[in-house]
């Protein structure tokens, strides 16, 4: 029956091309006779669909192929050949028979009965000895570009989609990008635009292909996989992309039972607020005798005087540092927020259980002995588990060195730290050995608010620090040392929100591979850990730190500068080499640079020697001098192109540069600093450092640390920018029996902005800027280029044939002064007046206000503006006052 129903389908598609669709239906995307065939394959154990069956499957999603005709004698081969037409390709049938090229059984461009009829049977005897079904007889695909459209499933992230072009690009470039399911439309376009290729695909000699159906394509197969957890494994490959839609020549599913959910212990950031911030801490195994690790725990809590209770628990004490003790955790009568366990591992398993039995919700193992000993260790920690999670407490470790918090005064280190200064950098690293010699060795340069370590992380994880450090208001930057990540899926989760809040940047280890288990599909063989982890940083917007050097250098330039809001550079240099090494590195990261306007020229070459040249970078010479360097700094402050600096210094006089560089008004414009060989004068570096300037051996590293600043501040933009269009929540409605759609102004919209401007008449600009209002460049930049915590625009949008034009726009401009209140403004085009557009995109404006926070909305215009005065009214502004010929007006929200 169900072969019969595919031959009716496929008879009508006849291997149709795929062209821009509608979105599917909402509900399951799969109908159940389709899901069935999945269903029933697992039931019998088979690993993997036959091809046909995996076409029919996409076809009835909405996928087009090649067809999925059987023939199961020479005749009905013949007879599928009469209906689709010749060319034909012919393929053997077998749930025995995987990979159907290698083995023989796939016959190309059939043009003829006669070459049908022998092609079958030869395949039939070339099979002979397998189980066949029969024979597939599809059209040969017209050539196109050919690419692969794969899924595989990770151990810890769940399902992953992988896209690259095909044929060598994948065989031996492994161009090819991965995101973790399920991907959105933005995703899928960062997929296409990532991989080496990409040039192809936007036109190459003329020839572009349909990237808005290649995009449905792959958000169409994220959606079947995550609907259908059988789908283990899939392949598109070839898939030939045209320009206009694509078709599926050959396509694989591999199936299985679907894995069970990973258990996930959300704790959220405030169920942790009190493991960073205990109110009492007791220490199991403290000690008073020297050279004893309880010794240096109780010690480092005693000496940076931490704030809350203390509580050392030793049978054989009646003190400890002057402090009482007791014999046990029970004994302590008061109750105990966090309790440090510092005893041989054979008596911590007692030392929780006690814990637990006190009520005490978060416990640090610090000792070592357990996991990472081997498979008694491993038991032990099982029996941990059982005991911590019938109690509802909380375990970090063990073989940890427990947390620091210098906004709390609190130090768990397993050894002796000195004084710490309180910082804005969170660190979560797996090793505490790792964290104890970055803080020493970075105590001058760099200052940390949260150390934790997680050593087996048994219990608390990387993803639940995570979470908790990106909603601490002392911390502004979050770094990690991961060995390996747990809970792979909800790591992307909550590093997705953690970055749009503050930079998450990490060093992963174990980037290459010893070796590879066997894997069913290609796209399997080429999802290695590295790619994968790759992949979920940039899904997540984690910047990725290469190694340490490189980890720390964008740590201390987030942690000390503010983020760029341009790519322009001021290049101040004493040397043109090292102006010409800073040059390159900005141009390879995406950077440029700035353009100086003219009128800065006389005022340049007043601060430069005569023999030197006015231009971008600027070559002081030797004779560079740091009122010089401020004089030019002021410039570059003033320039609108200007969004950052790079200066150069000699060595040998850095010194005298801090005084004069702290006291210079950036407005906000980052500033790296560059000292060749700069370990020959570490005093004069730590001073600059220390002045809130990081400060960089190459300026090729400054250059680049710069870039990825700039690129994560445009990410998190448009992140954030996301995040608000998700708030409209009438997107869509027609005037004048025309489709209208909302949505908010982005930097590409700068020819629709600038020609709704050209639009409107001279008199409703005057009601809308009161002034004289034209279109130049700089405004459009300005108009919609915006920064979506202070700025949102919302555009009324019609299509108009194959193109879009604007009939209106409203603002909310945020009050930096009065926190919670926005000023509104609108416009709108004179043709789309008094048809109840503005009165729609105000009350939209409003719902968005709302739900972003906002207390007030204020708008002011003039007496004779009626329409905008009536809008207002409408959405039940108030009058606040009449100032001459102003009117000002509020809307209370709260």
């Amino acid at each position: 029956m169900r072969q019969a129903q595919s031959e009716a389908r496929q008879a009508k598609s006849g291997g149709r091309i795929a062209r821009k669709e509608a979105p599917g239906p909402q509900g399951t995307l799969l109908k159940d006779e389709l899901a069935e065939i999945i269903h029933q394959a697992v039931r019998d154990n088979r690993s993997y669909l036959m091809e046909h069956e995996s076409k029919e499957i996409l076809e009835g999603i909405g996928i087009a192929t090649t067809g999925y005709l059987v023939a199961r004698s020479e005749d009905e081969a013949l007879a599928i050949c009469d209906k689709i037409g010749f060319p034909v390709v012919m393929k053997i049938v077998s749930p025995d028979v995987v990979h159907k090229t290698d083995a023989g059984g796939v016959k190309l461009n059939l043009m003829h009965a006669d070459d049908v009829s022998k092609a079958y049977r030869d395949i039939l005897e070339t099979f002979k000895y397998q189980h066949v079904e029969g024979v597939a007889v599809q059209r040969m695909a017209k050539a196109g570009i050919e690419a692969i459209i794969g899924v595989t499933r990770d151990p810890s992230f769940g399902p992953l989609i992988m896209f690259g072009l095909g044929g060598v690009f994948v065989e031996v470039l492994r161009d090819v990008s991965f995101r973790v399911l399920p991907i959105t439309e933005k995703d899928a376009a960062q997929m296409i635009n990532e991989i080496r290729g990409s040039g192809i695909l936007k036109g190459y000699r003329g020839q572009a292909v349909d990237l808005d159906s290649l995009k449905q394509l792959l958000l169409k197969i994220s959606r079947l996989v995550v609907e259908n957890p059988e789908i283990s494994e899939l392949d598109l490959n070839p898939l030939f992309l045209y320009p206009d839609g694509y078709i599926t020549v050959d396509a694989r599913m591999f199936v299985s039972e679907p894995a069970e959910h990973e258990h996930m212990t959300a704790t959220g950031a405030e169920s942790l607020r009190d493991f960073f911030y205990p109110r009492s801490i007791a220490v199991i195994g403290a000690s008073d005798v020297e050279g004893k690790l309880g010794y240096n725990v109780f010690k480092n809590l005693t000496s940076h005087q931490y704030p809350g209770s203390l509580y050392p628990i030793n049978p054989g004490k009646e003190s400890v540092m002057g402090v009482r003790a007791y014999k046990s955790i029970r004994d302590v009568p008061e109750p105990v927020d966090l309790a440090i366990v510092i005893v041989p591992a054979k008596a911590v398993e007692r030392a929780i259980a006690d814990c637990c039995a006190k009520g005490v919700r978060f416990v640090v193992v610090e000792a070592a002995g357990f996991a990472e000993t081997g498979d008694e260790g491993k038991l032990a920690q099982e029996r941990i588990l059982k005991i911590i999670h019938g109690n509802g407490c909380r375990v970090l470790g063990p073989n940890c060195s427990g947390v620091i918090n210098t906004h709390h005064n609190m130090v768990q280190s397993i050894g002796l730290l000195s004084d710490l200064k309180k910082g804005n950098v969170g660190m979560v690293a797996q090793a505490g050995v790792y964290a104890a010699g970055i803080l020493t060795g970075l105590s001058n340069v760099l200052d940390f608010g949260i150390v934790a370590t997680i050593g087996n992380k048994m219990d608390i994880n990387e993803t639940d620090i995570l979470e908790y450090l990106s909603d601490d208001d002392h911390i502004d930057v979050i770094v990690m040392y991961m060995e390996d990540i747990r809970s792979g899926k909800r790591f992307v989760d909550v590093a997705s929100r953690a970055a749009v809040r503050k930079p998450v940047i990490v060093l992963k280890s174990g980037r290459t591979e010893a070796g590879k288990k066997a894997v069913s599909s290609h796209t399997a063989s080429l999802a290695g850990n590295d790619e994968v982890n790759s992949a979920a940083f940039k899904q997540s917007g984690i910047i990725r730190a290469r190694d340490n050097e490189h980890l720390f250098a964008l740590t201390r330039a987030f942690s000390k500068q503010p983020v760029p809001k341009g790519n322009g550079v001021l290049v101040i240099t004493y040397t043109g080499s090292l102006g010409v090494a800073a040059t390159d590195m900005l141009y390879l990261s995406d950077m440029r640079l700035a353009k100086l306007e003219t009128y800065f020229k006389p005022r340049l070459k007043s601060a430069l020697p005569d023999y030197a040249s006015v231009g971008n970078p600027i070559d002081c010479s030797f004779s560079m001098t740091p009122g010089q360097v401020k004089r030019l700094i002021e410039i570059g402050v003033e320039s609108g192109d200007v969004s950052s600096f790079i200066v150069v210094i000699q060595g040998e006089i850095l010194g005298s540069f801090v005084d004069v560089m702290k006291n210079i008004d950036y407005k906000e414009k980052p500033v790296m600093c560059v000292v060749a060989c700069k370990e020959f004068m570490i005093n004069d570096v730590v001073k600059m450092e220390q002045a809130g300037f990081p400060v960089y051996s190459t300026a090729e590293m400054a250059a680049e640390v710069l870039g990825q600043m700039y690129h994560y501040g445009v990410r998190r933009q448009s992140a954030l920018t996301d995040s608000i269009a998700r708030h409209l929540t009438k997107d869509a409605f027609s005037v004048d029996n025309n489709p209208v759609r909302l949505r908010l102004i982005n930097p590409k919209d700068i020819g629709l902005w600038t020609d709704f401007v050209n639009g409107c008449s001279e008199r409703s600009l005057w009601l809308r800027f009161l002034s004289p209002f034209s279109a130049t460049p700089e405004r459009a930049e300005r108009f919609c280029n915006l920064n979506p915590e202070e700025e949102v625009a919302v555009v009324a949008e019609m299509k108009v044939g194959d193109e879009y034009k604007f009939l209106g726009i409203a603002r909310l401009i945020k009050n930096k002064r009065c926190e919670g209140e926005a000023e509104y403004a609108i416009i709108i085009s004179d043709p789309w007046q008094n048809k109840s557009l503005g009165i729609t995109l105000t009350e939209q404006c409003i719902e968005l206000a709302k739900k972003e926070g906002l207390k007030t909305l204020r708008a002011e215009t003039i007496q004779e503006n009626y329409p905008m005065i009536r809008i207002f009214r409408h959405s039940d502004f108030a009058i606040d006052g009449k100032d001459e010929n102003m009117v000002s007006m509020s809307l209370n929200l709260s």
